[in-house]
């Protein structure tokens, strides 16, 4: 398996990134070849402090690096030698099979949608975030990439969607629900509606809308939305899952009971802690493009650049976008109108 690292994107590169990287070649040997993308002085400087040398490691020098201020199309246009747009490069160059980035989310969008462009059947790609529950780990597609999306678009990510969930994740028939604000058919905007539509007559495992209280309450294993309100809602349990620790560890300090019983109960926070740390997800895959994109959190950790190059191997042993191709066409089959019968001679 052949990645490539965009090792100046995030908030924190290219120190975390190349850590991440080290970690993940120690640990993962179904990585081939990992291109290091970036400032070539500056990376090799983060390898050395890491006394790190693997024959699978390559850096390819890129001068550029998109900023968070930058436009995303303008970025890829006018930054060509930008760390993002290299790394994605070497996939459509066949160099390698994965770009992970965690930098400017709408530059690694625009850089794979116009540099690769979209699988057969797929109109718009959508980023797929994994969000644990009690019971499940659900994908919600879009989380970001697409915030103006026409109803076959989010049809389409119920398609791609519940290809991850079943081939990824391993749920066998996975259920589809779409964001609305009420559990009734007639509940939700035009646009949901209109959706709704398309989903209750394709034959996927379509549980109808879902709200709020039920993606933990009453999980399906795909949430549909477009990217503006994916994008809302993963931040928001992102925020809520850290505050809900900050919160408990502030009370649990107060009385010396307290701290008492959260001794005796660690390994149970520990438990939900890293069932509930992003860190432990590394990336979501952008579903749709002609390659595979893996795109990591701004702020991620060396764990995090880690566990965002298992997701793109994982993506690569499952052949996703095969499996995502043959799904759209049976789907685009079996819904075409019947062809009249040739007239007798």
């Amino acid at each position: 398996m052949k990645i490539a690292l965009d090792a100046m994107g995030g908030d924190f590169a290219p120190k975390n990134t190349v850590e991440g990287a080290v970690m993940a070649l120690r640990e993962y040997k179904q990585v081939t070849k990992l291109f290091l993308v970036g400032d070539k002085d500056r990376v090799e400087a983060e390898l050395k402090a890491h006394r790190f040398s693997d024959p699978r490691i390559e850096i390819v020098h890129a001068s550029q690096v998109v900023e968070m201020s930058d436009g995303a199309v303008e970025s890829v246009r006018k930054k060509k030698d930008s760390s993002v747009s290299r790394a994605v490069d070497l996939v459509k160059n066949g160099q390698a099979e994965a770009v992970v980035s965690a930098g400017h989310t709408g530059a690694a969008v625009a850089a794979t949608t116009i540099k690769l462009r979209t699988l057969p059947g797929v109109e718009r790609p959508g980023i797929a975030s994994l969000i644990p529950t009690e019971r499940n780990v659900f994908v919600l597609v879009d989380a970001g990439a697409n915030i103006d999306a026409r109803p076959v678009h989010l049809l389409q990510y119920a398609i791609m969607g519940s290809v991850y969930s079943k081939h990824v994740l391993g749920y066998k028939n996975p259920s589809v629900g779409l964001m609305s604000i009420g559990s009734e058919d007639v509940k939700g905007s035009d646009f949901t509606k209109d959706v709704f539509k398309l989903l209750k007559e394709s034959k996927l495992n379509f549980r109808g809308n879902v709200e709020g209280h039920d993606l933990f309450e009453n999980p399906v294993e795909v949430v549909l939305c477009d990217g503006f309100v994916g994008n809302v809602v993963l931040k928001t349990c992102e925020a809520i899952a850290h505050a809900i620790f900050a919160w408990l560890k502030h009370e649990l300090k107060k009385t010396p009971v307290r701290l008492a019983g959260a001794a005796m109960a660690k390994s149970a926070f520990k438990a939900i802690y890293k069932k509930t740390n992003y860190e432990e997800y590394g990336g979501s895959p952008l579903l749709g493009v002609n390659g595979i994109c893996i795109i990591a959190h701004g702020a991620s950790t060396p764990l995090a650049i880690k566990n965002a190059i298992r997701v793109a191997a994982e993506s690569i042993q499952h052949q996703i976008n095969p499996q995502i191709v043959a799904e759209i066409k049976r789907y685009n089959e079996s819904s075409a109108p019947p062809q009249p019968a040739p007239a007798q001679a």
